[in-house]
């Protein structure tokens, strides 16, 4: 997901005369979208045809619109700059996307049962390869569902730089350092561990046996195995999900080595950054919803790692998935969890959950002999895998709150949630042996998709059709004005109002963000006092130095991070950073968190902002009697509340750089460490690589890294303070100047849109409508509902979720 510095909602379009005439997009057909909807029972599909519908006539009435904007100004040589922003405003707003997708991530470690699950949501057995307790899935793999007739898959490739960075790593890893004087190197030392093992692996499939013994410039004139395709992109498509899995399957299972070394048939797997899987329409997945199967820890290729990264941040969705014979303990689930609570504070994510998989598996003798819950006598398997369900459900909910409550914001929403952990079983949801299908809690984690969906549906429409009201609002109240003596004076009077509650808010910001400075403080005051325990915790293995050298090796050519599919994250930088993350990340959560509530929050500043702003304008309005209220007014309150929403979407995607500013900082700092670290070999290599790693990290505390990493985040949050009242400013500025133009003649020949504003108006009144409908038969359905509970569905989730 790219940085950019523009806002998500309405920023101001450039003036650009060569995107004036330009033809827009074609949409779909409202019939192929509502294809859809079948994924959703009779009466969401009633609402969401309804939302479809307000939509689709709210597209058509800006194209009419746009197209009349266009032929009225085309013979014009000197076009206005309010028709320019008119025009480009109308033309982002139809090429506008239905609905961002709804990113969910499914994040475990190895055998877990990840694709097993996608497998059993999506109704498509074996459809991703799945392999027991092995490794299976060697990269990520987003699964969604769209308008195409065939099954598609696309295999992103990493670029030709991308791999010979990778390529230079893989050898340094491998290939002995000549030591000065001709000293012996310890044989145990080049014991190969995992990192070596994945080295060698990555290169025999690339290259072909005995490529592990070639050194970079010898290898960069070797042609890799598989054929690479110049666009870095191979599609796959197939009329059958069993004909398009059997060709996939190559490229996203993770290759066995076999006795020579060869591994696989595609010579390809390492140079695989992405797989992008798109289904036909589904009946059980609706489009815009992507699955995400996201693997392990991250990977040694440092593109690959930070994809890793970054698609767990822009998932607004985090199931965590555990299979039930590892979910009461491990470090790995520990990680996992930890990463994905970090995702809430750098990232997207609003909602996190623990799924529990596997839970069919389950030794009665043993159960019952350990059992120490419940007095009802147990009769058969199927009644103590439900039993140990709910016991699961009860314990690892307490446990997953209280670890969310010590790192995110009390009023957190997430905490809310009626459902924090799933029990499910896709093998039971194939087989019904032992559990019947509701049982294996599949279709409640469908139910929670589709209500995710809806929701956002809804909120999106709301957004997009009142935007495009204040649109229309503009649009036609340029042909509307006439003889407005003392408009500019009340606009006048409205922008020293706007310039001085800017000043204000820029303080209230201010404050809000000092909140955090005196556990930044305490923070840099725990992380001095115990970085040499933390440090040394992944500089010492219990087993001694054997096969550890390699290892430590790979973490200084990363600048201090090693990921692997195979073993656990090592992060130094994250690691000795630990206790300030401790400390911030409750009042991080809380001025960062979505809503309105009062305290340390950023959001809700700015809605006061808007609120005053919108007050005075209705002020200005009864007190001097505009005399087209109608339009001005409406057209103010409406933009003005675009564009501070769109201001959420600034903020979130500045947040991960706040964040991660404290490691980056320590990272930055014990560069040269890493490095002098890295070049080590001979005698003794690996504790002489300590001991260049320790004596940086000392020398680099002493001169103030935690200090200075404080410094960067203090510096980061103003530099997001300096950000937000610079697009307020400027947003608003330029909207009063166009607002106060209106009168001023340069219109007068503009088309007459009249017929599209009084569409647009009910289209708008509808919105209300469109609500209430859905509230009564939302009520309508849970009554039914409780009349009949043996039909009765799970228990749904979607009204946590933070808005």
């Amino acid at each position: 997901m790219a940085e950019t510095e523009d806002l998500l909602g309405p920023e101001l379009p450039p003036v650009d005369d060569d995107d004036l005439f330009k033809e827009p997009m074609k949409k779909r057909r409202r019939s192929d979208r509502e294809q859809c909807f079948r994924a959703f029972p009779s009466v969401e599909q009633s609402a969401l045809k309804e939302y479809e519908k307000l939509e689709s006539r709210t597209r058509r009435v800006l194209s009419n619109t746009y197209q009349k904007l266009i032929q009225s100004v085309f013979l014009d040589d000197s076009i206005p700059n309010g028709i320019k922003y008119l025009i480009n405003r109308l033309l982002a707003m139809i090429e506008k996307p239905s609905l961002e997708p709804i990113y969910i991530g499914l994040f475990g470690s190895t055998g877990a049962g990840k694709s097993s699950l996608i497998n059993a949501i999506i109704q498509q057995a074996m459809f991703l390869p799945v392999s027991g307790d092995s490794i299976c899935t060697s990269c990520v793999v987003q699964v969604s569902s769209g308008c195409c007739e065939q099954y598609e898959a696309k295999i992103h490739l990493l670029s030709d730089q991308e791999w010979k960075e990778e390529l230079k790593n893989l050898t340094k890893l491998l290939h002995k350092t000549e030591e000065p004087g001709g000293e012996d190197v310890d044989e145990d030392v080049w014991d190969k561990d995992e990192a070596m093992e994945e080295a060698i692996w990555k290169l025999q499939v690339v290259y072909g046996t005995g490529a592990e013994r070639k050194n970079y410039e010898d290898l960069l004139r070797v042609k890799p195995k598989g054929k690479i395709p110049t666009s870095r992109i191979i599609t796959l498509k197939a009329e059958e999900a069993g004909e398009l899995s059997v060709k996939l399957d190559p490229y996203i299972r993770t290759q066995r080595r076999d006795g020579d070394g060869e591994s696989g048939e595609t010579g390809i797997w390492p140079l695989i950054k992405h797989v992008e899987v798109t289904l036909p329409r589904s009946a059980l997945i609706p489009e815009g919803i992507v699955l995400v199967d996201i693997p392990g820890t991250g990977d040694f290729n440092s593109k690959r790692d930070e994809m890793w990264k970054k698609t767990i941040d822009k998932c607004s969705v985090i199931w965590v998935i555990s299979d039930v014979e590892r979910v009461s303990g491990g470090r790995a689930h520990e990680d996992l969890l930890n990463e994905s609570i970090k995702a809430c504070q750098r990232g997207f994510c609003r909602d996190i959950a623990l799924v529990v998989t596997k839970t069919d598996k389950l030794n009665l003798p043993e159960y019952l002999r350990e059992r120490k819950v419940g007095t009802q006598v147990i009769q058969n398997q199927q009644e103590a895998v439900l039993e140990r369900n709910k016991t699961i459900k009860l314990q690892r909910s307490r446990i997953l709150k209280e670890k969310l409550k010590r790192k995110l914001p009390a009023d957190c929403k997430v905490l809310e949630a009626s459902d924090l952990v799933y029990t499910v079983s896709a093998h039971e949801y194939w087989q019904q042996a032992l559990l019947t299908e509701e049982e294996t809690e599949i279709p409640k984690l469908r139910e929670y998709i589709r209500k995710r969906f809806l929701d956002k549906k809804r909120r999106m429409v709301t957004k997009y059709v009142t935007e495009a009201f204040g649109l229309l609002l503009l649009t036609d109240s340029f042909n509307s004005m006439e003889n407005l003596p003392n408009e500019h004076l009340h606009l006048s009077s409205l922008r020293r109002f706007v310039e001085e509650k800017t000043v204000l808010l820029e303080r209230a910001i201010e404050q809000c963000f000092t909140f955090v400075e005196r556990p930044l403080q305490e923070g840099v005051l725990a992380a001095r006092a115990s970085y040499r325990r933390l440090l040394g915790a992944h500089l010492v293995r219990s087993r001694g130095n054997q096969g550890f050298h390699q290892t430590l090796k790979a973490v200084c050519l990363k600048n201090g991070i090693y990921a692997s599919r195979t073993l656990a994250r090592i992060d130094l930088n994250e690691a000795i950073t630990q206790p300030i993350y401790d400390q911030i990340d409750p009042v991080f959560g809380a001025i960062f968190r979505a809503g309105n509530a009062p305290g340390l929050a950023l959001m809700p500043h700015i809605e006061a902002f808007k609120h005053s702003l919108q007050e005075k304008m209705t002020e200005i309005g009864m007190r001097n009697g505009w005399k087209y209220d109608g339009y001005t007014k409406s057209f103010l309150i409406q933009e003005i509340s675009a564009i501070l929403g769109g201001l959420e979407g600034y903020i979130l995607r500045k947040k991960r750089k706040i964040y991660e500013s404290v490691t980056s900082s320590v990272q930055n700092d014990l560069k040269p460490c890493y490095e002098e670290a890295a070049q080590i070999a001979g005698k003794k290599a690996c504790e002489r690589t300590k001991d260049v790693i320790r004596r940086g990290v000392e020398r680099q505390v002493a001169e103030g890294m935690f200090e200075r990493a404080q410094e960067r985040m203090q510096h980061q949050f103003q530099l997001l303070k300096n950000g937000i009242t610079e697009k307020v400013k400027g947003s608003i500025a330029t909207m009063l100047a166009l607002a106060s133009s209106q009168g001023d003649g340069l219109y007068k020949e503009l088309a007459d849109v009249r017929s599209e504003y009084k569409e647009m108006e009910k289209l708008h009144r509808s919105l209300r409508e469109v609500a209430e409908n859905a509230v009564l038969r939302r009520g309508m359905q849970d009554f039914l509902l409780r009349m009949s509970p043996s039909k009765a569905a799970p228990q749904n989730r979607a009204s946590t979720l933070e808005t």
